[in-house]
């Protein structure tokens, strides 16, 4: 039987997380002062104690995942329960596909953190500079969904970008272009249409100058190649074959689309039946409960 842990992304934040674990446990506790070493400011307690806005900034929030991931996952390998359990693949949610590498064994804690640190500034800063949004659409599909940007576009940017299980699809771009894009939604038969708690227009071209400082700092970063454990990728659903293969995914993820139901497919049909998602949050559970009602995922946060 095939095993497979997954990883969340920004958005699965919340204060205290991680707070508990490392309460109760030493290993846990050493990588929350090992990214407060690394990271030279206290991650830790904006973790364990917020403030929210501090927490919420795409910054600072992409850094507090990886690492309470990481420690969630130190605990996971070394809890008498669950230490024999060793994945077959990794797949993590746009950011959460870092500490799907770091489980992997391809990327060291400390590159994989300082990465999601500069990842976070600089989608930030992208952000700033270029306003966007973000809005997740219930119950329409592809077709319709590309429809309804094709209209609200106007010219401006607006794309689908997330696509995270049947009948949830997030749409990507400028603030005005998402607002006309809500007040259409109805028309299209959507249920629902929530705008998320980001400031820009994530795997948009609008992100496109976050992508080139992110890869000025994959360059210091040593990557290995994939060996007994397989990564599969959120861009294209395949899976990673180099350390070089690894470093492109990770800068085309922030201005392509995040294809996460179709990774799960592939997982699904090539034979994986057990899945743990690691990290703070249940999203990949519920989201799993969508793609394939008859499969259950274990969560351990």
């Amino acid at each position: 039987m095939k095993t497979a842990f997954l990883f969340p992304g920004q958005g699965a934040q919340n204060i205290g997380m991680g707070k508990t674990i490392a309460e109760s446990s030493p290993i846990a506790a050493k990588i929350f002062d090992k990214a407060n070493e690394i990271l030279g400011f206290d991650l830790k307690s904006i973790c364990f104690e917020g403030p929210a806005e501090k927490l919420n900034t795409t910054s600072i929030s992409q850094p507090a995942i990886f690492t309470t991931s990481a420690a969630v996952l130190e605990v996971f390998k070394n809890n008498s329960e669950t230490a024999g359990i060793t994945p077959d693949v990794t797949a993590g949610l746009s950011l959460g596909e870092y500490t799907a590498l770091y489980a992997a064994g391809v990327i060291s804690f400390e590159d994989a953190l300082i990465l999601c640190s500069k990842r976070g500034q600089a989608m930030q800063a992208a952000a700033e500079t270029n306003p966007g949004a973000m809005v997740c659409l219930i119950g329409l599909d592809a077709e319709k969904t590309s429809q309804l940007c094709d209209q609200a576009a106007e010219g401006e940017t607006l794309a689908s970008v997330n696509f995270n299980c049947p009948g949830q699809i997030v749409i990507s771009g400028t603030k005005s272009a998402c607002e006309r894009a809500e007040n259409l939604a109805e028309k299209y038969g959507a249920a629902k249409a929530v705008r998320l708690a980001v400031s820009g227009a994530f795997h948009t071209k609008m992100m496109a100058s976050a992508a080139d400082a992110l890869k000025e700092a994959l360059q210091n970063a040593k990557i290995a190649d994939p060996a007994n454990i397989k990564i599969i990728a959120n861009i294209d659903a395949d899976y990673y074959t180099t350390g070089e293969n690894v470093r492109e995914g990770l800068i085309k993820q922030l201005t392509c689309p995040i294809l996460w139901q179709k990774c799960m497919e592939r997982l699904l049909a090539e034979g994986v039946e057990n899945f743990y998602e690691i990290g703070p949050g249940k999203v990949l559970t519920g989201l799993m409960r969508r793609i394939n009602r008859k499969t259950k995922v274990i969560s351990y946060s």
